[in-house]
């Protein structure tokens, strides 16, 4: 057993601490090796904190042998990506200028995460800026795909990504504005939950200035995992309060009044004139036929519009990036970010400043129409890609491959457009990589679609331990 502790779930190896089963000291090492075994190749940790993580093992050990009450991670080993504040650590979120950008405070996430007793054994690697969908960069190089070294991680949390489908620990931070929890987490074989904003709290220490409206309004953090069960403690744990965050919510995670049942589930599959691989609408109706032999009532459904709200996410968030972002870019950035920045306005026709203002109005329309079609429908189950993972140099080639990047990604943008939660649930293989599914749901009820994703994971098995089984990644 102790030689396998790495391959714990979270939920497992929290309580085989707690009823001293193994030591979190034993725990750690576990980890450790398969970090020195896998991460040299992979490039997903890329600070790594062994040294104090055994440290503090070992006073989480101390703690349980005197009997003091521990958190509910007491001992669990995370990691936290390079775009947020650890204090005391280095926060240059891809860039060779803030190699040494030294964070003045622990962010939101990082304190409740450490308030559970969890340990964090390194930081994981991001794009540039952290706007990308793959994960490279000139100050760390690229991370690469456990289940294939040409294929995406995904990004920008595509150092979580592998570091969780490795086996580097059960919980990995990330982040999503765009997709960046639920992009590697379909790349890597994963699941997560994209957050409804305001329910857990962020901030940024090491901030000079404070972020974009619709930055502040989109912007969400989260855990990637290999196990539903971790995701939902994951969350609900980092969803704690912060007097930080002005935006952050008290509402329950938990102990909704029960929902009428059958709880009703609309299916979609509409491409918008896009192209969608039949694999991935076989696995969106593999994945209802799931739910509906557990008790759900899945239903054909005509949504309100996908592409628009995906249309308006490229024009008006990239008016911010384009006054924001781009600035950093051009004074520290590649010569690539800068490059897959202009084709990102080129695409998406970014709006000048009248028209931003127009475009936050028309938000609230857009919101207001899915909030009531979710009231008929609680959940929403959909693509998340419309094709199968890509080459993960597929946005530096031309602009017309990062097109059709992002037309394949449009439920990812509605979802953030609309600050709707959504979880990501792998659902097997296609094209020789993972493949999974998106749900959507009403705001503040990831308990519900945690709920649905369960369902399937119970039906599909978790995917990495097809990774671990395989001859050329033991």
């Amino acid at each position: 057993m102790k030689n396998e502790l790495w391959q714990l779930s979270a939920c497992e190896l929290a309580d085989g601490i707690r009823e001293k089963q193994f030591l979190a000291e034993e725990v750690i090492n576990s980890v450790i090796s398969r970090i020195d075994e896998h991460n040299p190749r992979l490039n997903a940790i890329v600070a790594d904190y062994r040294e104090e993580a055994l440290i503090a093992a070992r006073e989480a050990d101390r703690a349980i042998s005197s009997g003091e009450k521990t958190g509910e991670l007491h001992g669990v080993p995370v990691t936290i990506k390079t775009n947020v504040d650890v204090e005391g650590k280095p926060t240059p979120n891809g860039l060779p200028a803030f190699a040494d950008l030294i964070a003045p405070a622990d962010a939101p996430i990082v304190s409740n995460l450490k308030k559970s007793g969890a340990i964090i054994i390194g930081r994981t690697n991001t794009p540039e800026l952290s706007m990308r969908f793959t994960t490279d960069n000139p100050l760390h190089g690229r991370t690469e795909n456990p289940w294939n070294e040409e294929a995406s991680p995904g990004g920008s949390s595509g150092g979580a990504s592998s570091a969780a489908a490795a086996g580097f620990g059960p919980i990995h931070h990330g982040n999503d504005i765009a997709g960046s929890l639920r992009c590697p987490s379909f790349c890597c074989g994963l699941a997560t939950v994209k957050p409804t904003f305001g329910r857990v709290p962020a901030w940024l220490p090491s901030a000079t200035a404070e972020r974009g409206m619709l930055a502040q309004m989109i912007s969400v953090q989260g855990a990637i995992c290999r196990e539903v069960r971790d995701v939902r403690l994951a969350t609900r744990i980092m969803a704690h309060a912060d007097p930080r965050d002005p935006f952050w919510m008290p509402v329950p995670f938990e102990g909704w009044p029960e929902m009428p049942e059958p709880v009703r589930i609309g299916v979609t599959t509409e491409s918008y004139d896009h192209p969608i691989h039949p694999d991935i609408v076989e696995s969106i109706e593999r994945a209802a036929e799931y739910l509906s032999d557990a008790g759900y009532a899945v239903e054909r459904v005509v949504t309100p519009s996908v592409n628009e709200a995906a249309e308006s996410w490229l024009r008006y968030v990239g008016n911010e990036i384009k006054t924001y972002l781009m600035p950093v870019a051009m004074e520290h950035g590649s010569e690539t970010i800068q490059q897959i920045f202009e084709w990102f306005f080129q695409i998406g026709g970014v709006s000048d400043a009248e028209d931003y203002r127009e475009g936050i109005k028309e938000r609230t329309a857009m919101t207001r129409e899915w909030n009531l079609f979710l009231e008929k429908y609680p959940l929403i189950l959909s693509p998340y890609l419309m094709q199968p993972v890509g080459a993960w140099d597929s946005d530096t080639k031309n602009v017309e491959e990062l097109r059709k990047f992002l037309n394949s990604g449009i439920y990812s943008l509605c979802v953030s457009w609309l600050s709707l939660p959504a979880g990501v649930v792998p659902t097997g293989m296609v094209n020789g990589l993972p493949a999974g599914i998106q749900i959507i749901g009403r705001r503040f009820r990831e308990d519900l679609i945690l709920n649905a994703m369960q369902v399937i994971e119970d039906q599909t098995g978790v995917l990495t331990k097809e990774l671990w089984a395989r001859e050329d990644f033991v």
